[in-house]
């Protein structure tokens, strides 16, 4: 009790902190270290409001951000559906590189520019300084839906409308869409060769995902679908046969595995005549998006790629600063004010150009290269596909793999299983199943279609001779 009695003297007043019995030394020194203490007190306290002011962020900025994320995460949603989605092994890698890879590009180039467009300002000009804001945010929307138009920064502006016209640049707002477009026109040919191939009798996709999903399985599993896929595709070989036999079915049947004249599902060349014909559609495509763009940018795009490379090995610094994509344009727009009309020309940025410039410059090579594979790959499917002598060496190397011919009859015989068993279509599904799988199993395949067409030669063997005992047995009773 008397100590707290003391503690409350302390501050009761100078007659309580004498009576207490300390000196004016210790109650100067007492009164500072309390002063200093709630002087910091004070300053702690201030610190802690203006930190907690300036590290919370206000509504606007939490409702930003919470948007933002909430958009970022769909984009990243929807791109990882995409990449889940299964890829169809009824074609090749160059018709993948056409139909899958560049529109997989033409899309992130869209989302890229588009969200250049919406999100951020796509034109700024440098408007009169008696424009208040919104007069400035007219003009930047003015000058974006009009087109503007380009001159060097060093030569006079034209003052004739007509010449104005010609220097506009219309392209710029429609950048995503064409890119959508040119994506269209990339899957196009895939969507034509999908529908077509269904019609022709051989379920193509089945067997070569089949054939593509044995190579590692189990032994047991892997025999088992080998065996599937042989019976599969002997039915559809089966079923694509003609059941007549006149002088006219045989001499077109003639011309289409001699000399692949004539196309149909009944002569066995179906699914190739269709398959050549999409990758004509791929090369036309391919090129023919360089003038398409030659059209939508002007300028002759198509020589743009020759231009970069020319300007790459002269040295030049700004190569990528063109008169086809410029950074600076000019607009022209006026303002009605009662019944006055005032005209203004205002200088603007694009700053989407620039992303556009290095959009269409790797696109120009893209096209280009896509171009010489796609010419590449039909040549190579003609040279394998339709002359008969490339047919029957692809066919007798793997049944030579898997001994199941030497030489002799059995070398004439395999010819035979090539021409009038597998005939063009039996052999494009085999090279599809090999360019999706392996050799080994294309091999395992045909050694088991080898093996059904011998014992269905062997059982129309016995039959004919027992139709031609039964027939002498008849004639001399």
């Amino acid at each position: 009790m008397p100590s707290m009695v003391r503690f409350i003297g302390d501050f009761a007043g100078p007659a309580s902190e004498l009576g207490s019995g300390l000196t004016p030394g210790h109650l100067g020194r007492r009164r500072s270290s309390i002063r200093r203490g709630s002087e910091s007190g004070d300053n702690i306290q201030h610190t802690i409001a203006l930190t907690s002011h300036s590290s919370t962020p206000s509504a606007h900025e939490s409702v930003g951000d919470s948007t933002g994320a909430h958009l970022m995460d769909s984009i990243i949603g929807s791109v990882g559906r995409v990449a889940n989605v299964k890829v169809r092994n009824d074609d090749d890698l160059v018709d993948r590189l056409n139909h899958l890879y560049t529109t997989g590009i033409l899309i992130i180039f869209t989302v890229v520019v588009s969200a250049r467009q919406y999100v951020g300002d796509p034109i700024r000009c440098w408007c009169p300084a008696e424009f208040p804001g919104t007069h400035v945010d007219y003009a930047n929307n003015i000058c974006w839906i009009s087109n503007t138009y380009y001159v060097h920064i060093e030569d006079p502006i034209p003052l004739n409308i007509h010449e104005k016209e010609g220097k506009e640049l219309n392209y710029y707002q429609w950048i995503p869409v064409m890119l959508l477009v040119q994506a269209l026109l990339f899957y196009l040919p895939c969507i034509i060769w999908r529908l077509l191939n269904g019609q022709s009798g051989i379920n193509v996709d089945r067997i070569v995902s089949l054939a593509s999903d044995a190579q590692y399985e189990s032994p047991e599993n892997r025999v088992r679908t080998i065996k599937y896929v042989v019976r599969h595709l002997d039915r559809c070989l089966d079923n694509q046969r003609e059941s007549r036999s006149t002088c006219c079915v045989s001499i077109r049947h003639f011309l289409s595995a001699k000399l692949s004249i004539l196309c149909g599902k009944r002569y066995g060349n179906y699914l190739v005549g269709v398959y050549f014909l999409t990758k004509a559609f791929y090369i036309a495509n391919a090129i023919g998006q360089l003038f398409l763009l030659n059209e939508f940018l002007g300028q002759e795009f198509n020589l743009f790629g020759f231009q970069v490379m020319e300007d790459l090995i002269n040295g030049k610094e700004d190569w990528t600063a063109s008169h086809r994509f410029p950074r600076v344009t000019l607009c022209d727009f006026q303002i009605r004010q009662f019944n006055n009309l005032h005209r203004y020309t205002v200088q603007c940025v694009l700053p989407i150009n620039l992303f556009s410039e290095k959009i269409y410059i790797f696109l120009w090579f893209w096209f280009v290269f896509c171009s010489i594979m796609s010419c590449y790959s039909l040549a190579h499917w003609i040279w394998y596909t339709v002359f008969p002598t490339a047919r029957m060496q692809y066919v007798r190397k793997f049944l030579r793999v898997m001994d199941r011919i030497g030489s002799g009859p059995e070398k004439k015989l395999a010819n035979r299983f090539t021409m009038e068993y597998l005939r063009h279509d039996g052999v494009f599904t085999l090279r599809l199943v090999g360019k999706n799988s392996s050799d080994i199993v294309v091999a395992e395949i045909l050694a088991g279609l080898w093996d059904m067409y011998r014992t269905k030669k062997a059982a129309q063997i016995r039959n004919n001779s027992l139709g031609n005992e039964f027939d002498e047995a008849a004639e001399d009773v």
